[in-house]
């Protein structure tokens, strides 16, 4: 039973059964404990426990049933219940050990597409092809930490499931890939359970996770900026694993001095291997990627060298950009059934994409920039603490073009902002979104503020 995502399911579908406020007060932070085929609900306090025996119990049973009906529904209980407190320490870290093997097959699944044959090499990432080749023949042994660096969509993500693929293929050595955030996201989940009986067993969890291996990969780490008890516990981490000469590779969209928000020591470490920096592709190797995605696309395609020439000097320097322009390709080939593209076809299938700025190079910076100036703000407003009306509105539209005109998940937005959280910026997006439906008035600011951005 996956607890999350039976909690989750309940307490979606208890929303549109009780008011905002009944949800917000007794039903927002219950949790759920299963002992085999019994559930139990976990209530924070004693109040909340009593007000929901005495209102909503019936409730709570007929939803669980209609969840799963091959649960039992036991009671509704507090965190300090003996039931749970009397659960051996044993059989938690037995069940952790369990889940420990689920997070290694679901973190370690390279996509088998991303290979070192399938990467196309040329003067901008040469040397940090190489010395990921390197490192994943002699893990441990060359370069440790290697430290991959550059904007987004330029192959360092390739280039790790490149090296998790090799060293799988080659080695029965534990290879772990993980994003920043998931290693937030544990750390926070460990700290969660300080002080509760089955802490040990997620301290157990959290360090076998990430200091049993042989190899570990952590991307976007410029998103650790900010949270000294992750910068600490990712130290810890880092120590472990260099002391044991086990192999660390770092992946950021910026060089280690430009990751102002991490700490000295932090930085220092990363220093002691190597650091590489992938530079955005030049016109041959654009030329390069193209046949490349080509060849090896599941869906047969023909284009002239003409064709493959345009989109290389359109695509921008994100080389996911190609896959975007190739895909549009071939479905217009297919919808206006056409036997043989020519460049006239491809330039009226992909005017859309060149002419909106959809893949333009548009970086957070630039479109902050140019909201800040709209409405007579610093960026500084907009990254700020601020909650005045004026400067809030301003913000939300920053967040929804940053959306809408990149690339850059909502994490990365977040983070360029204040270093928020990605929730905020799915509601400042999902809020502009929805405002536009029924005000003309902010969808012409939206459009006039575009066209500036695309201007500069």
């Amino acid at each position: 039973m996956d607890v999350n995502n039976f909690k989750n399911n309940f307490l979606n579908s208890i929303k549109v059964k009780v008011t905002e406020t009944s949800f917000n007060t007794w039903f927002k932070d219950i949790d759920f404990y299963f002992n085999n085929n019994d559930i139990y609900l976990i209530t924070p306090h004693e109040s909340c426990k009593k007000h929901l025996i005495n209102n909503y119990k019936d409730v709570i049973e007929d939803l669980i049933i209609d969840l799963d009906n091959s649960l039992n529904f036991i009671d509704i209980i507090n965190n300090d219940d003996k039931r749970i407190q009397n659960t051996k320490k044993e059989e938690i870290i037995e069940i952790l050990d369990n889940n420990i093997k689920e997070e290694y097959r679901n973190y370690s699944n390279f996509n088998p597409k991303y290979t070192f044959d399938t990467y196309i090499v040329g003067n901008s990432n040469k040397l940090a092809y190489s010395a990921s080749l390197s490192v994943a023949q002699k893990p441990g042994k060359l370069y440790n930490p290697l430290f991959l660096y550059g904007n987004s969509g330029l192959g360092k993500t390739h280039l790790m499931h490149a090296i998790g693929n090799y060293i799988q293929q080659n080695s029965n050595k534990k290879v772990l890939y993980i994003t920043t955030e998931q290693f937030v996201n544990d750390l926070i989940l460990m700290y969660k359970k300080e002080g509760s009986e089955d802490n040990i067993g997620y301290i157990e969890l959290f360090r076998k996770k990430y200091r049993d291996v042989d190899v570990l990969m952590i991307d976007d780490i410029q998103f650790l900026g900010g949270a000294v008890k992750s910068q600490q516990e990712f130290t810890n981490t880092f120590n472990s694993l260099y002391d044991n000469e086990k192999q660390i590779i770092i992946c950021s969209d910026r060089s280690v001095d430009d990751l102002k928000l991490l700490e000295d020591r932090l930085k220092t470490r990363f220093n002691w291997g190597l650091k590489v920096n992938i530079s955005p592709p030049d016109y041959d190797l654009k030329v390069n990627i193209i046949k490349q995605k080509i060849k090896t696309s599941d869906l047969v395609i023909d284009l002239s060298d003409e064709i493959i020439n345009y989109v290389a000097s359109n695509c921008g320097s994100d080389v996911r950009n190609i896959e975007g322009f190739i895909t549009r390709l071939i479905a217009y080939q297919a919808i206006m059934n056409i036997p043989k593209l020519t460049l006239e076809d491809a330039i009226e299938a992909l005017k859309e994409y060149t002419n909106s700025g959809l893949f333009t190079p548009n970086s957070i910076g630039k479109i902050q920039q140019c909201v800040a100036k709209y409405f007579n703000l610093s960026v500084d407003d907009l990254k700020g603490k601020k909650r005045n009306a004026a400067i809030t509105n301003a913000r939300h539209i920053a967040f929804y073009l940053c959306r809408m005109m990149t690339d850059e998940s909502y994490v990365r937005i977040g983070a360029e902002f204040g270093n928020r959280d990605h929730a905020t910026a799915i509601h400042s997006f999902e809020k502009i979104k929805l405002d536009m439906e029924k005000d003309k008035e902010l969808v012409n600011k939206i459009i006039e503020i575009k066209s500036k951005i695309s201007e500069q």
